[in-house]
């Protein structure tokens, strides 16, 4: 018995001792300050290390180096230390003893400093991480995804059991930080219904709770890993960097717009933000890929002396631009319509140094950028001539060969040589509808090339065409998805889709007509509005569906469909009840749109004849249009110029269909300035047609050309008739302003009673839809008008004066005659 009671002391005075020992070293381990004092200790205790000591170390190394700027961490010295080997050996052998959380916070550990994937005890951590997957906690789970996202295993099997386990517990997450890392980590291997559940999750999560500026950023890397453009959760993660302004510099506001430039979508309030905190960086950014990204992101948004600064920066830097910062330097020159010629010149001559190095899509959008810019160094384009051939020859996947033989043709004096010819007739068969437009506009191209140069288009290259054509269509008649044909076709434009395969798209959109769906109405909407085809069973089942399922189409969507049916003018059979759920679905919630977004809308909506109350009150608000003038400063110049036209637009509908608003018409020297700057010539159709109205009034001085209407409206011709059917001399009723500035403005005469003042429009082929005689909506919103400021308006459409019928002057002199007068 005594001697039992003895062995027991020992052996727990002996147990408390080494407990009391290692807690003592775990404490020392937790305490160090510098990686040297972390190796001191392990060099020192290698016998008396367990799992846990060895767990704690390795984290304390990464622990210090993420405490440092990342310019002066020390990474590869750790990693080179006698001990950080003897650490790693220790944790390989120890791994099982290993408790899960330690297995996967060593695994991190180690990967954020930099071991490359293949070391042997990254892969032993990865083996037994995945033996206990099951059981790991959530945090466990997010971080061990993150560790295999990191290692680029996006398609491996322990991805899929990782979103496996997600999906079966997703309801249960209720930590936005777990949920955005496991999305990112899975976003490669999950349907679309996960998709979709994932996204209703992280939204749910983001309203919920206040999230952090880093959450928000991974789930708006989640969408274009996902290829989706969502716009619930981009405006959510918005409105959390809006409120993280303390968190935005110049990286992260690169990244950020990088993605929205790749989903399309626009911030004018986060644009404000941005430029003001980068304009406040400019002279102090000397770091060659800050400066980059800078200019970039601030560059196309800039203001006069920003952006010249900016551009000074450029040169005194170019000299040191690694290749891929050339690349993003011009790319932002493209968006800048910068051509300044001392900054291009600079670039080119740097330009040899890094040329070789470039992989073809980079040499690609490299030669596209200096022909977009006017770059005229001859030498250069032969140096990129006989590289892009050279990568012609090696290419085996279809759209480097597409991309190569586009760029090709916008070379200086190209000719398609048959090396060009044999590759591509090679890959035909296997192109997607994009690369085969691609080689299609370039073999146009130089056939054009040719013609100028009388010279006669190759017999193979003929029969290239002809070939191209057949798989276009072969490629269509085979389409049994509308969703993929949509997703085809979304990137396909330009002449050959227009006269080639778009009438046949269009058939097989309407054969697959059982498959538009509420989640394929926006694609099937840009893809019409593209054509400009005016197809009524098409439109009206978008009208049908849109309306079974208003509730879950996103407000912005419904302005794209709405836009749609307005620029065709176009009444669906229950024409009433689609645009009043569609606006009534809009104005429930107009704090979705963006503030220019909203006179967009304003507009479409005036086109088609609806004016909600709650939407021009809103528009028509001093606080309002104060900070459209604020965002319109960050906006693109092609968007600023469409909003600001729209915004006139918005207002004379307003004034003239909507007098009961009160809202005044404040655009007269908005339209002053713009047709000013405007070069107004009297084309020789319209000469041509002056001359017969004179002919048929009796005088020159009986119409008017290019008269400027009150709230200026132009119109072709203006004359007037009394009641009698007289003509009346210009000079008697002068009300509108004339763009010939020969002729100046006579004193206003009030028409006399029961006397017509007649406005007389040619409209061209830009104001119907194609292959058909159906007006477009803004030339009916046109007529509308002009009926409201007292005209009677004579329409006169292109295909029926350019008619056979109308190949005589008696003939066209009886046509003009009996439109004016009336007769039937």
């Amino acid at each position: 018995m005594l001697c039992s009671r003895r062995i027991y002391l020992f052996t727990l005075r002996h147990y408390q001792v080494r407990t009391l020992s290692s807690d003592l070293l775990l404490n020392q381990i937790n305490s160090c300050t510098h990686e040297d004092e972390v190796f001191s200790l392990v060099g020192r205790n290698k016998a008396r290390l367990s799992e846990k000591h060895v767990g704690i170390a390795l984290n304390m190394l990464w622990q210090l180096q993420k405490k440092r700027p990342l310019l002066l961490r020390t990474s590869d010295y750790v990693r080179s230390h006698s001990q950080f080997l003897t650490l790693c050996i220790l944790a390989e052998n120890k791994v099982e003893h290993m408790e899960d959380e330690v297995v996967v916070d060593t695994l991190y550990s180690i990967l954020r400093l930099d071991v490359e994937d293949h070391n042997s005890l990254a892969q032993v951590l990865v083996t037994e991480a995945w033996k206990r997957l099951e059981r790991l906690s959530l945090p466990a789970l997010s971080k061990f995804a993150l560790c295999l996202y990191k290692q680029r295993r996006h398609f491996s099997p322990v991805i899929g059991k990782v979103a496996h386990i997600v999906d079966t517990k997703l309801d249960s997450i209720q930590d936005i930080r777990i949920l955005s890392v496991l999305m990112i980590s899975i976003s490669d291997v999950i349907s679309q219904s996960f998709r979709d559940r994932l996204l209703h999750k992280a939204g749910q999560l983001l309203e919920e709770k206040e999230a952090h500026f880093n959450y928000a950023r991974r789930i708006l890397l989640f969408l274009p890993n996902v290829k989706l453009r969502y716009h619930p959760l981009l405006e959510k993660c918005n409105k959390v960097f809006l409120k993280s302004a303390a968190c935005l510099d110049i990286h992260n506001i690169n990244l950020i717009f990088g993605v929205y430039e790749q989903l399309g979508f626009d911030s004018a309030e986060f644009r404000l933000i941005a430029k003001q905190i980068l304009s406040e960086t400019v002279d102090d950014c000397y770091d060659r890929e800050t400066f980059a990204k800078l200019f970039f992101t601030l560059g196309p948004m800039a203001g006069f002396e920003v952006r010249e600064r900016l551009l000074v920066r450029a040169l005194s830097m170019a000299e040191e631009f690694s290749g891929h910062q050339v690349l993003v330097i011009l790319k932002t020159m493209q968006k800048m319509k910068c051509r300044k010629s001392d900054l291009l010149k600079k670039i080119t001559s740097v330009l040899p140094k890094h040329v070789d190095n470039y992989h073809v899509l980079q040499l690609v959008k490299l030669t596209q950028y200096l022909v977009v810019l006017g770059c005229h160094d001859l030498e250069l384009f032969a140096k990129l001539k006989m590289l892009l051939f050279s990568f012609l020859k090696s290419s085996v996947i279809p759209a480097d060969t597409a991309a190569i033989i586009r760029v090709l043709a916008m070379l200086p004096s190209f000719h398609v040589e048959e090396i060009t010819l044999n590759k591509a007739a090679a890959v035909l068969p296997q192109c997607r509808l994009h690369h085969l437009n691609c080689i299609a506009t370039a073999l146009v191209k130089c056939d054009r090339y040719d013609q100028l140069h009388w010279q006669n288009s190759s017999e193979q290259r003929v029969k290239l065409l002809q070939k191209l054509n057949d798989c276009g269509f072969q490629r269509l008649q085979q389409a049994n998805n509308l969703n993929l044909l949509l997703e085809e076709l979304a990137h396909v434009n330009g002449e050959w889709f227009e006269e080639v395969i778009g009438e046949e798209a269009m058939a097989v959109c309407q054969r697959l007509l059982d498959q538009i769906t509420w989640g394929n109405v926006l694609q099937l909407s840009f893809f019409l509005m593209k054509t400009n085809q005016h197809c009524p069973t098409l439109l009206d089942r978008i009208a049908s569906v849109t309306v079974e399922n208003i509730d879950k189409i996103h407000p912005f969507e419904i302005y794209f469909i709405l836009s749609l049916f307005s620029t065709l003018n176009y009444d669906p059979p229950a024409n009433e009840e689609f645009f009043e759920r569609c606006v009534q679905h809009l104005t429930s919630d107009l704090s979705c749109f963006e503030t220019h977004h909203l006179v967009l809308l304003g507009h479409v909506l005036a086109v088609a004849g609806y004016f909600p109350p709650v939407l021009i009150t809103r528009i028509f608000d001093v606080s309002f249009l104060s900070k459209l003038d604020a965002q319109l400063e960050v906006l693109p110049n092609t968007l600023k110029q469409r909003v600001c036209s729209r915004l006139m637009k918005l207002n004379r509908a307003v004034c003239l269909e909507c007098p009961e608003f009160y809202i005044p018409w404040f655009h007269e020297h908005y339209c002053q300035r713009v047709f000013c700057n405007s070069s107004s010539r009297i084309n020789p159709l319209r000469q041509h047609v002056h001359r017969m109205l004179t002919e048929i009034l009796g005088g020159s001085h009986y119409a008017r050309v290019s008269v400027l209407t009150p709230y200026y409206y132009e119109i072709d011709f203006e004359c007037a008739l009394d009641e009698n059917k007289k003509p009346l001399s210009c000079m008697d009723y002068m009300e509108g302003i004339h763009l010939r500035h020969d002729i100046k403005d006579e004193g206003r005469k009030a028409l006399p009673p029961r006397a017509q003042r007649i406005a007389l429009e040619f409209l061209n082929s830009k104001a119907f839809s194609k292959y058909s005689r159906h007006l477009k909506g803004e030339p009916a919103m046109k007529k509308r008008h002009l009926e409201m400021l007292g005209y009677r308006v004579v329409q006169i459409p292109h295909f029926e004066w350019n008619s056979m019928v109308m190949s005589t002057k008696g003939e066209q002199l009886e046509y003009l005659r009996r439109h004016l007068y009336g007769i039937q």
